[in-house]
């Protein structure tokens, strides 16, 4: 299949340059030229989400998971209990890091495309004297929900609890300011509504929290939070060799969206989102949400009749991939189409063109 068009929440259509940037030539790690590009990508960071002076991020070479466990493998003191709120795939995700670790746990659990409940959120956190963090999934993908983060961080400033966010999949699609949502620490990474590649996440905290840190505390030698505050903080560069040709395409992906501007590629995700969704709903198709939903990915259930499994090979057939709904929803036949990356409104419209003979052909 030639260039396919990944409508799918990551990897993502990138920009030109962001692919360019891959090329880029061979630098070592610990020499100037890296330390003063990883000093920029970090400024640019910050700007990501909007965050103040009180805020330091850092740059793990890895997945979005591999963020999320350097946070939660490395923020804990012994006997320090996390409030984990969860309501999808990704929240369980949080979860299965957290009792790895053997982290003190308290569940706040809703079932999947639940909306939170933050008063039952705040009765747990006024009962556990224990809680120290309080965490969150802000973009649950597995449904393509946006969840309560304001309300929580609210809640967070009310009893002074640590705020962690996974912004993996919102990052760069939603206004996530940390400052205004009252967020300690959050994650996330470049493969998704960034448009950089996979494997270059990224954290950003407030910098009275990596003071914090001890390396005793962290529980991960690679993933260890400590270190990578110490030897950014310290030498500009990370603790152990990173993935130095996707540094190059992350500072770039940075760079277009500020050069777009922030608020301008929500917009346009925004745009295209209610283009795919009114479509999608014309075609016989169902939306899972009704509301809360994100403006990069939309839940959809196919028409009576159609198989995902065969629906989803046609279409790559034809130039374009989804993905299959995550857990028993993919046995309901449900797809996720998303709208991240490089991805506007004409390529939405060209996409449910054929979305629509795709089907036909399929009942035929």
């Amino acid at each position: 299949m030639n260039e396919p068009k990944l409508f799918s929440p990551g990897p993502v259509l990138v920009k030109d340059n962001v692919r360019h940037a891959l090329l880029h030539y061979d630098v070592c790690h610990r020499g100037a030229e890296f330390e003063a590009m990883f000093q920029e990508t970090q400024a640019l960071i910050k700007r990501l989400f909007n965050a103040d002076d009180s805020y330091y991020s850092v740059i793990v070479s890895g997945s979005g998971t591999s963020s999320n466990e350097t946070v939660l493998s490395s923020i804990f003191q012994e006997g320090e209990a996390v409030l984990l709120i969860k309501n999808g795939m990704f929240g369980e995700r949080l979860e299965e890091i957290i009792d790895k670790y053997k982290v003190p746990k308290v569940s706040s659990d809703f079932p999947w495309g639940t909306y939170p409940d933050v008063s039952k959120i705040e009765d747990l956190i006024k009962s556990n004297p224990d809680i120290r963090v309080v965490a969150m999934v802000f973009h649950e993908t597995s449904t393509g929900m946006i969840n309560p983060v304001y309300e929580v961080g609210q809640l967070c400033k009310k009893y002074g609890k640590v705020f962690f966010v996974d912004s993996v999949s919102a990052t760069g699609g939603e206004n996530i300011d940390v400052v205004k949502n009252n967020i300690t620490i959050t994650t996330s990474v470049g493969g998704k509504c960034l448009g950089a590649f996979p494997g270059s996440a990224y954290i950003c905290a407030k910098e009275s929290l990596l003071e914090s840190l001890t390396a005793e505390q962290c529980k991960n030698v690679y993933l260890s939070l400590y270190k990578h505050y110490v030897s950014a903080k310290n030498t500009h560069q990370t603790p152990n060799t990173p993935n130095v040709n996707l540094f190059w395409p992350l500072n770039i992906a940075l760079k277009n969206v500020i050069e777009e501007g922030l608020e301008n590629r929500i917009k346009r995700y925004q745009c295209c989102a209610a283009i795919i969704r009114e479509g999608l709903v014309k075609l016989g198709c169902r939306l899972l949400l009704d509301d809360h939903m994100s403006n990069t990915v939309t839940s959809v259930f196919l028409p009576s009749g159609i198989t995902a499994s065969v629906f989803l090979t046609e279409m790559e057939k034809r130039g374009y991939v989804f993905y299959i709904g995550k857990g028993d929803y993919a046995k309901q036949n449900m797809i996720q189409v998303a709208n991240m990356g490089e991805i506007y409104e004409q390529s939405c419209r060209n996409m449910l063109e054929v979305f629509s003979a795709c089907l036909a052909s399929l009942r035929r």
